[in-house]
């Protein structure tokens, strides 16, 4: 295997058959010691994150795969701590996509003036462009296409799987009492077929979930739902 990419919280080798190897590690997102699966910089690490992370992950691509959702995912072994993929391109250099169910996190800092902590949205789904410098700015579509990132029937693809996704990561978690408040999914285009494709991970680090109004961390997530 060649190391292809070191990132904040995998690094990704190169394997034959247009195919990926992704290594886990335990750095997770977040600012001065706190996880913030929003935030653009390594925050800590946690021993143990990489396969928690990991064994929600595997068991959400398969949920996903039986009900026919097109996605990267190949296959996974939870003791090595790594997944291997399809390989996927970026839409330019790379998009996070953002359902949200409740309003907190950056959505309630930005537009407290107009709505209550915790209040209900009807699964808001925004983009924001991967770019640390500038914090992650969030994006329109009409922006994207202007910048030739991705045209708005792309767009419309993107919106209407992350709706279809989230919805089943949420009715899952529903299943053990967990509500779902927000979760942060990747897109890309498969390099052999060039169709849009679920990309990265999804696991607690990548999602607020509740249980009866506390939040549950990731670690404690994997653990509450996998048992």
């Amino acid at each position: 295997m060649t190391l292809k990419y070191q990132g904040k919280t995998k690094d990704v080798y190169s394997l034959p058959n247009n195919q990926v190897l992704l290594k886990f590690k335990d750095d997770v997102t977040g600012e001065n010691g706190v996880f913030d699966p929003g935030a653009n910089t390594v925050g800590l690490t946690i021993d143990g994150a990489g396969k928690s992370g990991l064994k929600m992950t595997k068991h959400f691509f398969e949920v996903l795969a039986a009900k026919n959702v097109v996605t990267h995912y190949v296959s996974a072994d939870i003791e090595d701590v790594s997944m291997i993929v399809k390989e996927a391109t970026p839409f330019g250099k790379g998009l996070e996509v953002i359902c949200r169910y409740r309003a907190v996190g950056s959505f309630f800092r930005r537009y407290g003036a107009y709505c209550t902590e915790g209040q209900p949205l009807d699964s808001f789904v925004e983009v924001t462009i991967k770019d640390d410098e500038r914090a992650d700015p969030t994006i329109s579509d009409d922006a994207l296409e202007m910048l030739g990132i991705l045209s708005k029937e792309e767009y419309a693809v993107l919106k209407e799987r992350t709706k279809q996704i989230c919805q089943i990561i949420k009715d899952e978690l529903a299943t053990k009492n967990l509500e779902l408040y927000d979760i942060k999914l990747e897109f890309g285009r498969d390099k052999a077929t060039n169709e849009i494709i679920l990309i990265d991970e999804i696991s607690g680090g990548n999602m607020r979930v509740y249980k009866e109004g506390v939040y549950i961390a990731p670690l404690d997530l994997e653990k509450d739902f996998l048992k």
